[in-house]
């Protein structure tokens, strides 16, 4: 039975579970989204975002997982660092109330905070990666399920077990979902980098 769709997925995981009940099979789907969220790191959820910052804090996309790059696109491209939130209140107590081209930023309560504050209009551009669109019976597919429906699948059942009280099953669909994750970041990682794998950077002294 084909999955490329959210009925599919569910009607599949009934058939997979035998069950012909009112089980509640979405709290399964939306449990294993919140797990991909955290294990899977694919290039098709990377993406962009371009905003001009004019104040220290700046909202950040909605759908943000992870900060991979973010920098000032304003003349020459300059890369900030990330640091944690108590580098830069450091940075910013020893610096004081100083403005200028922003180096870092951190994220502070839900927002991106640049240190120094920015003393103008800056274009910037964040990449990240973003959360993978949730399915419903109104978004009835996305990439994952379109290209990894077995991502999708044994992840859902790893969540059945428990609620189901089939403890025994657990390792089984743990061992095919993270087969099937392996898989997934593996093709990931062949279409980024090729053959070639990741390079190693070896810092001179």
């Amino acid at each position: 039975m084909p999955m490329t769709t959210y009925a599919e997925l569910k009607t599949t995981l009934a058939d997979f579970l035998n069950r012909d009940d009112s089980i509640d099979i979405d709290i399964f789907i939306n449990l294993a989204e919140a797990v991909l969220n955290r294990d899977l790191r694919h290039w098709k959820m990377e993406a962009r975002s371009t905003a001009e910052i004019d104040t220290k804090y700046s909202a950040i996309p909605a759908d943000l997982l992870e900060p991979i790059r973010f920098h000032i696109t304003s003349g020459e491209t300059n890369p900030l660092e990330l640091i944690s939130q108590a580098e830069l209140l450091d940075r910013q107590q020893r610096a004081g109330n100083v403005s200028g081209n922003p180096r870092y930023y951190a994220m502070t309560a839900g927002e991106l905070q640049v240190h120094p504050a920015p003393d103008g209009v800056y274009d910037a551009e964040l990449y990240y990666y973003q959360k993978i669109p949730a399915l419903s019976a109104s978004n009835t597919t996305n990439w994952l399920l379109a290209e990894y429906p077995d991502v999708y699948l044994y992840g859902a059942l790893v969540h059945s077990a428990p609620y189901l009280k089939e403890d025994a099953r657990i390792t089984t669909w743990a061992a095919l979902y993270q087969s099937a994750l392996d898989g997934a970041n593996a093709a990931s990682d062949q279409t980024k980098y090729g053959g070639s794998g990741r390079r190693m950077k070896i810092r001179a002294y």
